[in-house]
């Protein structure tokens, strides 16, 4: 063969792999991304190694580690002032689904079901071509079938159980063998090997910290994991809550033994709930789908870890209201960011939404993220409204209020005695009441007015009344928290 033609062909199968490399430069830049969305139950904002080494001497559990939220904090964004609007597990997941305030959204309790024709992100996605999915805890009561706008769910009843937990595979009962959180991380590996040629919503929810906690409810590896370690305290513990005085003025602090061993315990679910996490983000390394995948790291609510004696979540205090918020894009969004702005559980929606090229509803009242993580600096909230209904069987009356970037306001419909205000920059730990402020709280009892208006802000009307037995009746039926 002459040399010019050697030439010829060479160039030609040159032309054609360039040709097949750009094809598929341009097929990846094209392709919408993969949503993974992870949450766990009850993990306090500060739940995390970054956090604790971040706080450095306040850190309250400094002993703490977390190495694949770690990972997704140094690949991603951290946010450090995220927040739920109401802070309770079936009101915040329908929060996120819905991109809606929960008395807007048909969810304001733990014992209603989420409405089936609710227009939520995974609902939208899966119309625009996704393969959607619904894995883990669930949370609306007793809710069985197939979880609403999702291909496949693979998902237990109510609060399920810790070891082998019957799980419902679209709405089928399953018996599973192990840890629920081990076994509902198989599914989702599983669904994303079997979907990874195409772009896929997946909704993870696991079930760690939520109790019952304890020795019995772990795996034989993380049983003695922070073994001797000790929490520090901080100094709102034996601040009452305004809503339950005590007569010393000042609540009792749990012996610290005591407190000790429950917060390792709670630790340790959320190591477990770490480990699962380096699971997925391992399975995404090794399908080649990192770069294309939007991971979302999450919990439905704060939680209480003796801070103004209490323990659980519901009110309005910071601790409860707070949550981790890591996401991860690699192709948009920067890597080891830490960013200030409020954002919120009902914002989820309306980014995920963004970054799918789906048009946001007008019902939604959220913000995408994605000018905000892109450098656009758009105009971001200044303040929210957070909500509270009264449930029976709990002593956390109904209540809303108005976090700003700096204070706080909180009142208690029928008691205007309980309203608190809080300068957040210099009382952090919420311990001095600022309501005798007039000047200070008419301005915050202005902004509060306005969020009301903005919201639509309604009460729903199944709200539990007191002294009333259907809400007993209905969490016992349901088992809810």
């Amino acid at each position: 063969m002459k040399a010019s033609r050697v030439l010829s062909v060479l160039a030609l199968a040159l032309l054609a792999l360039v040709a097949r490399a750009d094809a598929a430069a341009g097929d990846s830049a094209a392709r919408k991304p993969n949503f993974l969305f992870i949450y766990t139950d009850d993990q306090r904002w500060d739940a995390m190694g970054v956090v604790q080494r971040e706080q450095g001497d306040r850190a309250r559990f400094p002993w703490f580690q977390s190495p694949h939220m770690d990972r997704l904090a140094a690949e991603g964004v951290r946010f450090r002032n995220a927040f739920v609007t109401l802070s309770l597990c079936a009101p915040s997941r329908a929060a996120y689904l819905t991109g809606r305030y929960n008395h807007a959204n048909g969810v304001a309790n733990n014992h209603t079901p989420f409405p089936l024709d609710s227009v939520t992100h995974v609902s939208l996605l899966r119309t625009a071509g996704y393969k959607t999915a619904y894995i883990g805890k669930w949370h609306h009561g007793s809710q069985r079938g197939q979880r609403p706008g999702f291909d496949y769910s693979a998902s237990f009843v109510g609060q399920g159980k810790y070891f082998d937990c019957p799980v419902e595979i679209n709405g089928v009962s399953t018996p599973t063998v192990g840890w629920i959180d081990d076994v509902d991380t198989d599914f989702a590996i599983e669904f994303i090997k079997q979907n990874q040629a195409r772009p896929f919503s997946m909704v993870l929810g696991f079930k760690s910290p939520h109790g019952p906690r304890g020795g019995a409810n772990l795996p034989e590896r993380l049983r003695t994991k922070f073994a001797g370690e000790l929490s520090r305290p901080v100094p709102n513990l034996t601040s009452p809550p305004i809503y339950r005085p005590t007569s010393s003025g000042g609540g009792t602090a749990a012996p610290a033994a005591t407190v000790n061993a429950a917060h390792l315990d709670y630790f340790r679910h959320i190591a477990g709930a770490d480990e699962n996490l380096g699971r997925l983000l391992k399975t995404l390394d090794e399908l080649g789908l990192t770069d294309d995948t939007v991971v979302v790291y999450a919990s439905d609510n704060g939680y209480y870890l003796g801070e103004h004696s209490l323990g659980d979540k519901r009110s309005l205090y910071e601790e409860s209201l707070r949550i981790p918020l890591l996401v991860r894009y690699p192709r948009l969004f920067p890597r080891g960011k830490t960013m200030d702005e409020m954002v919120l559980n009902i914002d989820l929606a309306p980014t995920l939404l963004e970054l799918g090229g789906v048009p946001v509803p007008r019902a939604m009242q959220g913000a995408s993220w994605v000018p905000l993580l892109t450098g656009k600096n758009p105009a971001w909230r200044q303040s929210f409204l957070a909500e509270y209904f009264y449930e029976n069987n709990y002593e956390t009356p109904t209540m809303l209020g108005v976090r700003t970037a700096h204070a706080k306001i909180v009142h208690y419909p029928g008691h205007p005695e309980w309203t608190e205000v809080f300068d957040l920059t210099i009382d952090p730990y919420e311990l001095k009441n600022l309501a005798a402020d007039s000047a200070r709280r008419a301005s915050l009892t202005s902004e509060l007015d306005a969020q009301i208006k903005a919201t639509g802000y309604i009460v729903p009307a199944d709200m539990d009344q007191p002294g009333t037995s259907s809400g007993k009746a209905a969490k016992k039926k349901n088992k809810t928290k």
